[in-house]
């Protein structure tokens, strides 16, 4: 073979990185075809030379014009664009579309290139809310590429389709369309580039479904997929957070912090757009085991890198001892977002702070809007989010019987897809539900259970807040009619009982309030009197149980 059969033949077998390095070696041959230009325009981008990528598919573009393909002109222009918009390039990508429409309308060209055309408007009514139109453009998008037989539009229009459906709320509709153009793409029909997007647009669109079996399956594939391809570059990080996420769900919480690190090295140089979700992800994780310092941080890194940090941020405020914080950071959100999507998760963290800081009232409507979110959807996480927000906020309102119906289907479905984290925490309401019914037998039961997962998850801080609740003193955590109310409580001894749940001895109370021992003393005296305990474990549970911390 000579040296553009062997750049050819490296491109055909995948091998991204020696077709990049011979395709480069020949950029300035006159024997490189319009198809050439391209070849090294896609091996560029998918090795992560994003500028040899511009470089390459502008050459195309004016190799195309030259051989008087204007279709193919304009195609190529339109992938260019798409590379400069990857990059963050706004402007020079919308002056190349505007040349690919410029070159289809003056030849008065019918061809594939005007359904690519179509792509980027379907993009702008899907972020400006708009899925109607979406949709439209997406069915003419696909019907352009089925007439011309072409698999990457055929592909595009596809995923903007089910993209479109699942955003006026046809879910079972959009994942069909979704699971229809993915076996296009694990079936090789579509070329790499494509392929790409597909993948993690798809998966994307699963976890904000909370599809967590499909976006698993979907996340399963890329993976394999880029595993055959060592050179690949671009869709590894993003493959990285969602695998991550999913570990997560799965229990496997040091393997999903290793990958979520792994996320941000692959995305920060150069900063990739993903990069804002994967320093989320590791925030999260980080709040639930306890490294408080490191998830601040990546929180702060999250919001500079265009990521909402929400409702982590929420509550990782609280899960710090400071429920007003995350009561305001969650209702600011919550009155903020617009992706109806993104809902679902802020009114689940909505329900446990706002029942934290007393407000029933305020949980009581977070668990209903979700509850009317899950309803016409077929998400079993979401009906099980629903269900254990439901029995959280009837607890916290004295209803423990119904409670229990609500807090066993959600246990069920989190038992059913292997989220250990979820049924953990759902078994720590159900056993102050059955606590409060007199069940002590089975209240300890299930806080066991429920201490056995956090301390295998490495759950510090549920771990914490768990001692409080242990089997002798369950009873305590639940309000009965007798027990002295905890509004005969001072300012101070307020401030006090805050101190000892948060697991602080005598002498760090001491201080930090500036006051002696002796008076921290006296203080828990009365708080003991007072609330009718006789413990600082019980009076910790008293005060969770209440909402006084």
């Amino acid at each position: 073979m000579d040296a553009i059969e062997r750049a050819r033949w490296a491109f055909a077998q995948g091998e991204w990185q020696d077709a990049f390095s011979r395709f480069t070696a020949l950029a300035g041959s006159t024997s490189l075809e319009v198809a050439d230009h391209e070849r090294l325009a896609v091996c560029a981008y998918l090795v992560g030379e994003d500028k040899e990528c511009a470089a390459a598919w502008e050459a195309a573009q004016r190799a195309a014009l030259e051989d008087g393909d204007r279709a193919g002109s304009a195609r190529c222009a339109f992938w260019l664009a798409m590379c400069l918009m990857v990059q963050g390039q706004m402007a020079q990508a919308g002056g190349w579309l505007t040349r690919a429409q410029r070159l289809i309308e003056l030849a008065k060209l019918d061809c594939a290139a005007s359904g690519y055309l179509l792509i980027p408007r379907l993009l702008s009514a899907l972020d400006g809310g708009d899925p109607t139109t979406a949709l439209n453009l997406a069915v003419e998008a696909t019907a352009l590429g089925n007439r011309f037989d072409d698999a990457d539009l055929r592909a595009l229009g596809t995923l903007g389709h089910g993209q479109a459906l699942i955003a006026m709320g046809d879910t079972t509709g959009g994942t069909a369309r979704l699971d229809e153009v993915m076996v296009s793409v694990t079936a090789r029909e579509v070329g790499p580039i494509t392929s790409g997007i597909v993948y993690c647009a798809v998966i994307l669109e699963c976890m904000q479904v909370f599809d967590v079996q499909r976006a698993s399956e979907w996340t399963n594939a890329l993976s394999a997929w880029c595993d055959a391809q060592p050179d690949l570059v671009p869709y590894r990080g993003q493959c990285l957070v969602h695998r991550s996420q999913l570990l997560q769900a799965a229990g496997d919480w040091p393997d999903a912090i290793t990958t979520a690190q792994a996320a941000c090295q692959r995305l920060i140089d150069p900063p990739h757009p993903a990069l804002g979700s994967a320093y989320y992800q590791e925030a999260e994780l980080h709040r639930l085991v306890g490294a408080f310092e490191e998830a601040e941080t990546e929180y702060r890194q999250a919001s500079r890198n265009g990521y909402q940090p929400m409702p982590g941020l929420a509550l990782f405020e609280l899960a710090r001892g400071d429920a007003r914080a995350a009561a305001a950071s969650v209702q600011r959100a919550l009155n903020e977002v617009r992706n109806p999507r993104d809902r679902p998760a802020l009114l689940a963290a909505a329900v446990d702070i706002l029942r934290t800081t007393g407000d029933l009232r305020g949980a009581r409507s977070a668990s209903e809007d979700l509850a009317a979110i899950a309803a016409p959807s077929s998400s079993e996480v979401l009906d099980a989010m629903a269900a254990q927000a439901t029995g959280t906020v009837l607890v916290a309102e004295g209803d423990p019987a119904s409670a229990l119906i609500e807090l066993r289907a959600a246990a069920t479905t989190w038992q059913s897809l292997h989220m250990p984290y979820e049924a953990a925490r759902v078994g720590v309401m159900r056993g102050l539900a059955c606590a409060a019914l007199g069940d002590q037998t089975s209240a300890d039961l299930e806080l066991e259970i429920a201490r056995d997962i956090f301390t295998e998850l490495g759950a510090l801080p549920d771990l914490g807040r768990l001692a409080t609740l242990s089997s002798g003193l369950v009873e305590s955590a639940i309000p009965r009619p007798e027990v002295v109310g905890s509004g005969k409580l001072s300012t101070r001894e307020r401030e006090v009982l805050a101190h000892v749940a948060a697991g602080e001895t005598n002498r760090e109370i001491a201080t930090r309030l500036f006051i002696s021992e002796h008076t921290v003393g006296r203080h828990l005296e009365n708080i003991f009197t007072k609330l009718g305990v006789t413990s600082r474990a019980a009076a910790t549970a008293y005060a969770y149980r209440h909402h006084l911390v």
